[in-house]
């Protein structure tokens, strides 16, 4: 059970998802979809029942290392004023351009990058605004990736786009689920 601000928002929720598996969540605004999100990473225990990656709790997960598992793709992207480099590596600091290029590749990303005049070294303004919201989505994907995580967390990653965007995202997100624990999206 899950409360906020003393109401219910979730109550007798049960979720087994296998490695590779993709679970997409989809319901009314307010029904609990962003709680989920929210209580796989932590932000808060639920009241009752528990949360189990790979048989273990993940109340008695270590919050840092829980959540360096986890990657996650947001419906509006953060991107910081530095080069598309920087951007996929954010947060992943030992990751070698190797790595990076890779991460770009399973997001769709790549092909574009290599046609814009500085490729990785493009800087893309502040908050991405030298870029497309597919363009900056799928670099959030490789963000995502870059950090091999076991479980891909997608907060409406498509919503925002229009019609051939999100179909060059989703086939970005086609390619990579196959390759983690567990790919939760919801709409």
């Amino acid at each position: 059970m899950v409360n906020v601000d003393y109401l219910q928002v979730l109550s007798g929720l049960s979720l087994d998802v296998a490695v590779g598996q993709t679970v997409a969540l989809v319901g009314a605004s307010g029904c609990g979809k962003s709680t989920v999100i929210q209580l796989i990473q932590r932000f808060y225990d639920p009241h009752g029942g528990a949360i189990y990656i790979d048989n273990q709790p993940i109340s008695e997960l270590n919050v840092h290392w829980l959540r360096h598992h986890i990657g996650v793709v947001s419906q509006e992207p953060v991107l910081f004023a530095t080069t598309i480099a920087e951007n996929i590596r954010h947060g992943q600091e030992g990751a070698s351009q190797g790595d990076i290029e890779k991460a770009a590749i399973e997001a769709n990303a790549h092909n574009f990058i290599m046609k814009l005049p500085m490729k990785y070294d493009t800087l893309v303004g502040e908050r991405g605004a030298q870029l497309s919201g597919g363009q900056k989505q799928r670099i959030a994907i490789a963000r995502a990736l870059v950090r091999n995580p076991r479980i891909l967390l997608l907060d409406e990653a498509t919503s925002a786009l229009d019609t051939e965007s999100e179909a060059t995202v989703q086939a970005a997100l086609d390619k990579v689920q196959c390759q983690h624990k567990c790919f939760l999206s919801y709409f």
